[in-house]
């Protein structure tokens, strides 16, 4: 297993102040944009395909089903 795909913190617009908040999930910029989230571009990590579920964010129960200690 390699981390072999780019995945980022997802951000939303904050309708009241305006700002980029987090959004908790972390996913390949396809889904983010798919989604009309922002991707926060400080954020990249790696990851391991196989943690990566079928709506293209990382999903914490494959990350522990195919658990990899040096992903991200």
């Amino acid at each position: 297993m390699i981390n072999d795909t780019a995945v980022f913190d997802a951000l939303r617009l904050d309708v009241g102040s305006g700002d980029r908040v987090a959004t908790g999930l972390i996913g390949t910029r396809e889904a983010i944009v798919r989604d009309g989230l922002f991707i926060d571009p400080l954020s990249i990590g790696y990851c391991p395909h196989e943690w990566i579920d079928g709506s293209g964010y990382v999903d914490p129960e494959l990350a522990r089903k195919f658990s990899y200690s040096l992903a991200f």
